[in-house]
């Protein structure tokens, strides 16, 4: 394997083709500033060789966990295929572009529900979210839905990717390959 990211690409559009109910569903780890962890379920919108791109509003904490800790590692797992993949490495924000051009091809609700939402803070009831969906709907009205100043992406720059795929009798494979001097090296790995 001399490209991971090719090699993940192939393995998505695997998954994508078994019928993997939430096929770009990956585990996001993070910690915070003491070390404790945090992992959540988030969804990957973009992968080529510059790394990995999910979204989310910059005041979650898992923003708030990348911006004094840059490092994350996710966690692919496709049951119907048998496979699973890890990455880890540095997170970036991405460029305003480019969560521009990516919020623009989000249905309108789901733009109307990046601004209404205040990620991860208290609320009395499901009824304010609804609320706050409603006056941005006024605000808007029929016109596009700007990318909210506290909503982006955040790409994560791999140095290590594993590959994990079932086998009989918990005989696994388990590849990684870990980013040495601009390439990527090969290990494998009992399991």
């Amino acid at each position: 394997m001399t490209d991971p990211i090719a090699q993940f690409s192939q393995w998505l559009e695997e998954a994508t083709q078994s019928g993997e109910p939430e096929p770009t569903a990956m585990a996001l780890a993070t910690s915070d500033t003491q070390g404790n962890p945090a992992v959540r379920m988030v969804l990957l919108k973009h992968v080529d060789a510059r790394g990995f791109v999910f979204y989310t509003n910059l005041t979650s904490p898992k923003a708030e966990n990348l911006a004094s800790n840059p490092k994350a590692e996710l966690c692919f797992y496709w049951n119907r295929i048998g496979r699973q993949v890890r990455v880890r490495g540095r997170t970036e924000p991405v460029a305003d572009a480019e969560a521009d051009a990516y919020f623009a091809t989000r249905p309108r609700l789901s733009q109307l529900g990046a601004w209404a939402s205040k990620q991860s803070h208290p609320m009395q009831g499901y009824y304010d979210l609804e609320q706050a969906c409603a006056a941005y709907a006024v605000r808007f009205h029929i016109g596009a839905v700007p990318r909210p100043p506290f909503w982006s992406g955040f790409r994560v720059v791999p140095d290590r990717i594993e590959f994990w795929r079932q086998k009989p009798f918990r005989r696994h494979e388990r590849i990684i390959c870990v980013q040495q001097g601009g390439e990527w090296r090969e290990q494998w790995l009992y399991p």
